[in-house]
């Protein structure tokens, strides 16, 4: 995940794994369940669901895989002051 977030040079990059608090989900059994925090000069100008999009497509095919649910706190630096 880190690797694949680098293209949007995060400032600040902060990945939870809350994959145990799951456990028993039907879909935990796919993939794990996440919390990002990213701050990145990358956001600025962009709405929510820009910042989204553009980290899925910074993970691809983890998203459909290794990546059950991402809960995501996207920044500027501004933002995050």
């Amino acid at each position: 995940m880190r690797e694949r977030l680098a293209a949007l040079a995060p400032q600040r990059l902060e990945i939870a794994d809350d994959s145990a608090k799951h456990a028993g989900h039907a879909g935990a059994k796919e993939g794990g369940h996440y919390r990002l925090l990213i701050v990145s000069p990358r956001f600025a100008g962009c709405a929510t669901m820009q910042r989204h999009r553009l980290i899925y497509e910074a993970l691809g095919p983890m998203m459909r895989g290794e990546i059950h649910a991402l809960s995501i706190r996207a920044l500027t630096p501004e933002e995050s002051d």
